[in-house]
């Protein structure tokens, strides 16, 4: 995940923004960790990914690093991290090292990890608040703890450690849910790949394959073109697997007349996309699965038009479920009037989640779905959408078996989703490279 020469302007520029927020609640010095190794059986570890907010403040990619930034008459960038190693960088690659690194990442100061406890007590000194997220991460607490028992039986000329403490996670989440013009094209590189790789599965399908012969075509088509990791596990369910929501791809055979769902997106730099098609085994909706797509994308369709500035969250949201309420009732999935399955929410046994999600550098990306404050006593309202925000829109229906369902409908699962980011007017899905017309899905895999 390294970064060209002259990359790190982007994360210099989140980092100001930071330290002009830390400024703005009086000051102080922030302390954030990279991301810890994870083993995954006995010696053997997984592939190493950064934290999302350390690499959104640093594009650092390695372990065993530290970000220090301080806020207030000299604002300062610092990054501890591991010193070269030649006989380590044998076993395990080469490593930037302090120096490279400061030059690289366009920090103030690069120090080697092993001097953090040496160096961060007289950095806390005559700071007002620390801004780290403590009783999340042990490595944090500890840390601080050395540090400021340190730095109190050092003090010089009467200045004293921090007497604050405030979580800059929070901080941070609100800086990542508008996407800046970097992010946006790294998005847009991930969305263009996952595209292609789900139509590359579109293509290879058919009746007699399994699940995860599916999801090889997928991760062929990530790696081909760059992309350095999948997104989030992948999910390819045949007939009423897809009925389940987070079913992973295993080993069920595709059966000629079933569907194919396949929720799928790779990790480009360290950001997601996230699609969903439906598609039939053969080649061919059949009646009853094609009443239920059309639902489903007149629903996408519906909470497109309700994603631009100045709407809420929610409203994509509530547009989407009158749409699949009413195809449900015509469908005679359920029965009353369209109030009343609402009110009731008698849709969720055949739609039980939201429509859609923040997305970054996490698929499930941070940031509050409401807004900070509201009166005494009130619900907080929904956050209303801002130009260079990201989420996907994504409804579905799901039926399950049942004596008073139609047993044409029966196992049929569908979830679309495309990720959209908010322009000045509205939204563009930016994964529409791959079809989710049925028509021309179905000449897709006539190819």
């Amino acid at each position: 995940m390294s970064l060209p020469p002259d990359d790190f302007a982007p994360h210099a520029a989140r980092r100001r923004r930071l330290q002009d927020t830390m400024r703005a609640a009086g000051g102080g010095i922030a302390l954030l960790p990279a991301a810890r190794p994870a083993v995954r059986n006995r010696d053997a570890e997984y592939p190493y990914r950064q934290d999302s907010d350390f690499l959104y403040l640093t594009g650092f990619p390695e372990p065993e690093a530290w970000l220090v930034l301080t806020a207030g008459d000299t604002d300062r960038a610092v990054l501890f991290c591991r010193d070269k190693d030649e006989e380590r960088e044998l076993w395990e690659g080469r490593s930037f090292g302090p120096d490279a690194a400061a030059a690289r990442f366009g920090f103030d100061e690069a120090y080697p990890v092993s001097r953090l406890d040496e160096l961060l007590p007289g950095m806390l000194l005559g700071q007002r608040t620390l801004f780290a997220s403590l009783l999340r991460d042990s490595r944090i607490d500890e840390c601080v703890r050395r540090a400021i028992e340190a730095a109190r039986r050092h003090a010089r000329t009467g200045q004293q450690p921090p007497s604050r403490q405030q979580d800059p996670l929070p901080l941070i989440a609100e800086m990542r849910l508008v996407k800046d013009p970097t992010e946006i094209a790294t998005m847009r590189r991930a969305a263009r790949i996952s595209a292609g790789a789900h139509a590359r599965a579109m293509r290879h399908a058919r009746p007699g394959m399994r699940e995860y012969e599916i999801e090889a075509e997928l991760l062929y088509e990530f790696r081909r073109h760059g992309a350095q990791s999948v997104a989030y596990n992948t999910i390819v369910a045949t007939g009423p697997n897809a009925c389940i929501l987070h079913y992973p791809a295993a080993d069920a055979v595709l059966e000629d007349g079933h569907l194919v769902l396949v929720d799928a997106g790779c990790e480009v730099d360290g950001y997601a996309a996230d699609i969903t098609r439906t598609f039939p085994a053969n080649g061919r909706y059949s009646g009853p699965q094609r009443l239920l797509y059309d639902l489903t994308v007149a629903a996408q369709e519906a909470a497109s038009a309700a994603t631009r500035p100045g709407l809420t969250w929610n409203d994509g949201h509530e547009a989407a479920l009158r749409v699949l309420a009413q195809g449900m009732i015509d469908a005679g999935l359920l029965r009353g009037s369209l109030d009343g399955v609402l009110e009731s929410k008698a849709y969720n046994r055949f739609y039980m989640h939201r429509t859609g999600h923040w997305l970054g550098l996490d698929v499930h990306d941070v940031g509050d779905y409401r807004m900070a404050d509201a009166p005494a006593g009130a619900e907080r309202p929904w956050r209303v959408l801002e130009k260079g925000m990201l989420l996907t829109i994504e409804p579905g229906i799901y039926v399950r078996p049942a004596d008073d369902v139609p047993e044409a409908f029966w196992n049929i699962g569908i979830r679309t989703e495309d990720d959209a980011l908010v322009t000045d007017e509205g939204c563009e899905l930016i994964t529409r490279g791959v079809p989710v017309d049925a028509r021309e899905i179905e000449a897709l895999m006539r190819e």
